[in-house]
């Protein structure tokens, strides 16, 4: 079963990475030639959203079913995994970034709805959506999933 969701949690994040830099170029390219913000311009932002958190809850499920964090932070204790950088990559920033993460992008979809401006709509995509993206690909584990 673990194996099954790994390689599931691998996979759907091409495409929730996929649907966020789709939403952020959107959200860019209408802020810089200031057109109208339109119905597909939300779907193309709800889509990103949706596929963050489908992937957030395949990883918190992940984390859950894993016994590798729980084993590591047994058999060495917190400080011997906040020692071991690939550890505390998987262990702690990959999970706390990419929440830090989705909760910006999720505050982002929330702020728009109140806004009234086409340019204010964009503007708080571009920015809150793009912080989460930025952040989501600081905390891959890159060796791990271009293996």
């Amino acid at each position: 079963m673990y194996v099954f969701i790994q390689k599931f949690h691998s996979g759907w994040a091409y495409l929730a990475l996929l649907l966020l830099v789709i939403a952020v170029v959107n959200a860019f390219i209408g802020l810089a030639s200031k057109k109208e913000f339109t119905a597909k311009d939300r779907k193309i932002a709800i889509f990103g959203l949706i596929g963050t958190h489908t992937q957030l809850l395949i990883g918190l499920i992940l984390y859950f079913v894993s016994d590798k964090a729980f084993s590591a932070i047994n058999s060495l204790g917190m400080g011997g995994v906040m020692k071991n950088a690939a550890l505390r990559l998987t262990v702690v920033e990959h999970p706390l970034i990419n929440l830090i993460a989705i909760t910006l992008i999720t505050i982002g979809w929330s702020k728009h709805k109140k806004l009234t401006t086409s340019e204010s709509k964009f503007k708080t995509f571009s920015i809150f959506y793009g912080l989460g993206l930025v952040l989501i690909l600081s905390r891959i584990p890159w060796s791990l999933w271009l293996k």
